[in-house]
């Protein structure tokens, strides 16, 4: 084996994993003693050490073993299997410590196998815990041997990926395994008897994940930017785009391989470029480039895994945007070959030139060259921004006591060389007069824009620094002021006569007042002048970010089944803060109340999500809050026991809550519901109860007696009866006209239309109201109106003209007149019997019966 530690190698030491091998010096690895290997292949592990720096250095070395031929290579029969192809026949059981067969018997040996590699796909679904190999002793016949392991996975960090099962050997794997997170385990397998004793020696374990295709390609960038010469011949190389995948790279999960998906515009082909599958080299493979018609392409490459399959591999894309650069075929020239600037106070000089070139290149750039040695150190120039569009040639300050005016000559030529076949002069010269005034400038912050660094959290009233603008008219006795011109979250004070800043309230880097990271507040500094000008400065200030916001977990609400293994719940967690004040997090539930963790337990998915699940085999229905603490990954980490609602519901075959389980889930058991529907029966129960008790009432109300009892109704009073006369006082009437005639011939033969008016009218009789039968004190009024309206509509009622018609009696009568009747108080007569009369003739008893008293 060969090793370089790139510093000589000096003191470094070898070793392996068993005590059959050894390394020398120089890295032969040989036999310690001599040996047998029972297996085709043997896996040793080497391990390179260094003593100083304690770094170690490990590599599987592999032997296959040959079989020496025997009979033309052929198996004896009968010859008995060796005890490693007793091994071999059982599939998930190891026996790591083997027995020899000697002429007195088995004896043990003090040498080990070693143990192929157990091999672990990644992402795997479970069930868990899952069964991966049974390790046993064949001393487990004679006495009780317990087994464990060692190392990482198992009693180290991570812990407990692996377990063993103390009694029968049989080891484990509790969760999925993420290659991207290890790729290997060395574990140790340890076999004791019940005193602790050491039994076997231990025996190494070597667990390889499998790698699965769970990862896509991510390109560097997101967005490549790349140029190419107009007219460059097809071959010319463009750029590269790189795309990794953190899958494994000797496998096809972790192939790439690129192709161009779309290319715009399509001009003047829909092919101009292609690139290397393998490398992601882009390059032209057609001609006729050319700036003038199209400047820039777009290109869409895409990157996919599983050596560019895309039916099976996982892909992802990337803008290559390629600008096509100008060659410089046209030279400067000036509009005009004298300049003049007419305006009062100012430092620069602009310029009108013209050309095909394209502005901003190095093609397109002008150098000007004033001729006149004494002011060029105030003029200098710069690159025009179009053809046919100003060039801006800045000017050094400019104090009008010492110059008032300047003369100068200016050359502009391109920075390129024209391009081979131009026939013509590269260089353009201008004649310029300048003329200067002095006019009040305004202040101007000489750092404009001024960043500053701190970190968030700095308290009220610290000093930031000093943002001071300086006056140009230096010879002008002015004072320059200075006040916020914006600040929009009103973290900052400035002072106005020196510019100093200072901190008005805690800066937080988490306010809607930050923008990537910067805070930006506006300064004005204003002088005194006639006319007064002023100046604007923008401070910008980069909070770095502190590790002042706790995780919030996410979602405060969910939703599971009542039995597990249906449904699970995704969580995760948001943090205000930044990278590394966040993920990775850890989610954990805390051990007090002890119910959470009897009923619930947690599975870690990646850096950010984790799984919540129940670890009972049925809960309740209800709501339940469950309480998490979430941590980041901040120095110091932060922590934050969020509370989520999970409703607990039964659910169908298919995994959904049952509408009977979610009124179940929203906190009400069985024995609630059936109460709060006996409260609504007997609710309506009374409710209907009153209703009827109010109709009674209302009934009652009706039926009772208005005045006096039904018998002295005085509506039962109220009769018709024919009118007689007036008595003995009407006895100047003529009664003749009384008297009612012996037939009613004369009645019936007169002509019609013509009648006595004291004739009773022959027709038909009116309706008169028929009293009710339940009385009602309103129906009393209603009932004489109504009779009322039928007495006067009656044609037969009397008076028939006032003249009133009475039944006749007769011609005579048998008793005498009651006008003959004379009262007399003489004579003795008895009243005493009026006292047994009844109450109703005590009066008379009264006033009659007392005889002389009285």
């Amino acid at each position: 084996v060969k090793f370089n530690n790139c510093a000589g190698n000096k003191g470094v030491r070898y070793e392996t994993n068993s005590l059959d091998f050894k390394v020398r010096a120089d890295g032969t690895l040989y036999a310690a003693h001599h040996l047998q290997v029972p297996s085709k292949q043997l896996i040793l592990v080497v391990t390179a050490w260094d003593p100083q720096t304690l770094g170690r250095w490990e590599a599987m070395v592999r032997f296959l073993v040959a079989e020496k031929s025997q009979h033309n290579g052929h198996k004896p029969k009968g010859r008995k299997a060796l005890p490693g192809e007793l091994v071999q026949q059982q599939s998930d059981t190891l026996l790591p410590w083997r027995q020899h067969q000697s002429a007195h018997g088995l004896r043990r040996q003090k040498r080990d196998w070693v143990i192929p590699p157990i091999n672990v796909p990644e992402n795997s679904r479970g069930p868990f815990p899952q069964q991966l190999v049974r390790i046993r002793s064949d001393k487990d016949k004679e006495i009780h041997i317990r087994y464990s392991i060692t190392g990482v996975g198992a009693d180290q960090p991570p812990m407990e990926v692996f377990n063993i099962d103390p009694v029968s050997g049989r080891m484990y794997v509790t969760r999925p395994m993420d290659r991207e997170e290890r790729a290997s385990y060395h574990l140790r397998a340890h076999a004791v008897d019940m005193n602790g004793n050491k039994v076997e020696n231990p025996i190494d374990l070597y667990i390889y994940v499998i790698d699965m295709n769970d990862n896509r390609p991510e390109f560097i960038n997101q967005v490549y930017n790349g140029s190419v010469d107009e007219g460059s011949k097809p071959g010319t190389y463009v750029m590269t785009v790189t795309a990794n995948d953190a899958d494994d790279a000797t496998t096809a999960n972790g192939m790439v391989r690129y192709r161009i998906v779309t290319q715009t515009p399509q001009s003047p082909s829909q092919n101009m470029f292609t690139i290397n599958s393998e490398t992601g080299d882009i390059v032209t493979v057609a001609a006729g480039l050319d700036r003038e018609k199209v400047q820039q392409y777009i290109v869409i490459v895409q990157a996919t895994d599983m050596e560019g399959n895309l039916n099976y591999g996982l892909s992802n894309t990337a803008t290559a945007i390629i600008t096509v650069t100008d060659v410089n075929d046209n030279p400067p020239e000036f509009t005009t070959s004298t300049v003049k600037q007419p305006q009062k106070g100012v430092r620069t000089l602009v310029i009108i030139t013209q050309g095909l070139i394209r502005a901003g290149s190095r093609n397109w750039g002008g150098l000007g060259l004033p001729t006149t040695t004494c002011t060029h150190s105030h003029f200098g120039s710069s690159q025009p921004k179009g053809p046919r569009e100003k060039i801006q040639h800045s000017a050094a300050a400019v104090d009008y006591e010492m110059n008032r005016a300047f003369m100068l000559t200016v050359m502009v030529s391109n920075q390129a060389p024209l391009a081979s076949g131009i026939q013509m002069s590269f260089q353009s010269t201008a004649g310029v007069t300048i003329s200067v005034t002095d006019v009040n400038e305004a202040p101007y912050f000489p750092t404009n824009h001024k960043l500053i660094r701190l970190e968030e959290g700095v308290p009220t009233g610290t000093v930031l620094t000093t943002f001071s603008a300086v006056d140009p008219d230096r010879f002008m006795q002015q004072a320059v002021r200075y006040s916020k011109l914006s600040d929009p979250a009103n973290w900052l004070n400035i002072n106005a006569t020196n510019g100093q800043i200072t901190t008005a309230a805690v800066l937080d880097r988490e306010s809607d007042y930050i923008k990537n990271n910067v805070y930006e507040a506006t300064f004005l500094a204003a002088d005194n002048g006639i006319p007064p000008a002023s100046g604007t400065g923008t401070l910008q200030i980069y909070l770095i970010d502190i590790n002042d916001n706790a995780p919030e977990l996410l979602p405060k609400e969910a939703q599971i089944c009542e039995k597990p293994n249906l449904n699970v719940i995704n969580i995760t967690a948001a943090d205000a803060d930044i990278d590394p004040n966040v993920g990775p997090f850890v989610f954990e539930l805390p051990s007090v109340p002890s119910a959470v963790r009897k009923n619930w337990t947690i599975t870690r998915l990646n850096g950010d999500y984790a799984q919540l699940s129940l670890r009972i085999m049925y809960l309740e229905a209800g709501v339940y809050d469950v309480p998490i603490i979430v941590t980041d990954s901040g120095n110091p980490p932060l922590y934050n026991t969020s509370v989520i609602k999970v409703k607990v519901c039964p659910c169908d075959e298919n995994g959904d809550c049952t509408t009977i389980g979610a009124v179940a889930a929203a906190g009400l058991g069985t024995g609630a519901i059936i109460a709060i529907l006996i409260c609504i029966i007997i609710l309506l129960t009374m409710v209907l109860l009153f209703v009827v008790w109010m109709k009674r009432r209302e009934k009652e109300r009706h039926t009772k007696q208005l005045l006096i009892d039904p018998e002295d109704d005085v509506r039962d009073n109220i009769l018709k009866y024919d009118e007689e006369g007036g008595g003995e006082e009407d006895q100047d009437y003529d009664l003749s006209q009384l008297q009612q005639p012996e037939t009613m011939d004369h009645v019936l033969n007169k002509t019609p239309g013509v009648r006595r008016v004291d004739e009773r009218p022959i027709g038909a009789e009116p309706q008169y109201p028929i009293r009710p039968v339940i009385p009602h004190p309103g129906d009393i009024g209603d009932f004489i109106n109504e009779g009322l309206r039928a007495a006067d509509n009656d044609p037969t009622a009397p008076p028939y003209d006032s003249l009133l018609v009475f039944d006749y009696e007769g011609s005579g009568s048998t008793a005498g007149s009651v006008s003959s009747l004379n009262s007399s108080s003489s004579g003795d007569q008895d009243y005493d019997y009026l006292n047994d009369w009844g109450p109703r003739f005590k009066k008379l008893a009264d006033m009659y019966g007392g005889g002389e008293e009285d």
